[in-house]
């Protein structure tokens, strides 16, 4: 059993999606992330041990690699999509209550900024790493965030913003949040965010990188487990 979870690890580490995938090329023709995934429940392996033990292993592979520059986006990409198959299998074991989110992120691009691709890049890490996922997608105001934080109030916001212009919106969503529930966690991040604004702004993290984010979690699910 621990060699199938291993080879779903190597799936997701290594981005090999499904058996007509062909990338990557040393793995061509073989069983990718669907096929291990789903021959991993038929074997009767708990869907529980295979987020934990192949998929959240493969991608905290993938995050430390791309902090690194050891691999880039389209190879993460490749990943997410790896894991995006497999997770499909265990989504039904989700909604059953069989399995567990660690917890629940609400992420989104502030107001006025269209840009995607970082964002998504952060969500698929979060969500490979057992979190459950909103996302809000682009141009995304206070209002919108707060309606969604006041539905999952124990979630935690993390706003992107990849231009000078935009990213002054995220003081307004923070003050927002804030003022209204004041434990709320909101982290953020994009090129041109700083820890010195994350500070001004009064946000709870600042990370460069979506294995940062993860990492916080993380700590917030242990310290949360242990309460």
């Amino acid at each position: 059993m621990k060699e199938l979870l291993d080879q779903i690890s190597c799936c997701i580490e290594f981005g090999k999606i499904n058996n007509q995938s062909p990338y990557p090329p040393d793995m061509k023709g073989k069983d990718g992330a669907d096929e291990l995934t789903l021959k991993a429940l038929n074997e009767g392996l708990n869907a529980g041990d295979i987020l934990n033990m192949a998929l959240i292993k493969g991608m905290e592979q993938v995050g430390d690699k791309f902090r690194k520059n050891k691999i880039f986006v389209p190879q993460v990409l490749m990943s997410a999509k790896a894991m995006g198959a497999a997770m499909a299998h265990l989504k039904p074991f989700f909604s059953s209550g069989d399995v567990k989110r660690k917890g629940t992120c609400i992420i989104g691009t502030v107001q006025g900024d269209l840009h995607d691709i970082g964002k998504n890049l952060v969500a698929m890490m979060v969500e490979g790493n057992g979190y459950e996922v909103i996302n809000l997608g682009t141009d995304v105001g206070a209002d919108r965030f707060l309606e969604e934080s006041e539905k999952y109030p124990e979630a935690v916001v993390a706003l992107s913003a990849l231009l000078t212009t935009t990213m002054v919106n995220m003081e307004t969503i923070v003050k927002t949040l804030k003022d209204k529930n004041p434990g709320v966690k909101v982290c953020i991040g994009g090129a041109p965010v700083t820890q010195d604004f994350c500070d001004r702004i009064s946000a709870d993290l600042y990370s460069p990188d979506p294995q940062g984010l993860v990492e916080y979690l993380n700590q917030l699910h242990t310290t949360n487990a242990a309460n």
